[in-house]
């Protein structure tokens, strides 16, 4: 796990969280300190839930395709398995905060994106995009630049 991203967020209910992240969204847990905190492995990230009280204020943000809910993070999937990822939150009878939807049709940065709140009402942002060697692409052009 070089190089792999780290998040520590409040949970609420370690207990409600673990099922979320594990049972609905098909991660698996790791390393743990029982009632504190659980890391779960986000697809080769890290993330530590911590067990809390508090939740994260949010706001809407405007980009291009409406307003969408601040702070929130999330994955980058390959098609099959963020199309699975949607069956299972629709078999968990999960509501999405902002239903999927495509963004950026017909460029070299399609992809198709939803929000959904875990228990503790942390925001996620899940995407799968139609050519994800585009992700960094003008970042990288302009470092080059420069």
């Amino acid at each position: 796990m070089s190089n792999c991203f780290h998040l520590a967020i409040p949970a609420g209910d370690l207990n409600l969280a673990k099922n979320f992240y594990c049972e609905v969204l098909g991660c698996k847990s790791g390393n743990s300190e029982k009632h504190r905190w659980l890391d779960i492995d986000f697809w080769g990230n890290e993330l530590t839930l911590h067990q809390s009280e508090e939740s994260l204020p949010k706001v809407r943000h405007d980009v291009d395709m409406g307003a969408v809910l601040v702070p929130h993070f999330g994955i980058h999937l390959p098609e099959r398995e963020f199309q699975a990822l949607k069956a299972r939150i629709e078999a968990a009878g999960l509501v999405y905060l902002d239903p999927p939807y495509r963004r950026f049709i017909d460029s070299e940065y399609e992809q198709e994106t939803f929000f959904i709140a875990d228990p503790n009402g942390n925001i996620l942002e899940m995407k799968t995009m139609v050519n994800p060697k585009v992700l960094f692409k003008v970042e990288s052009a302009n470092m080059l630049n420069h």
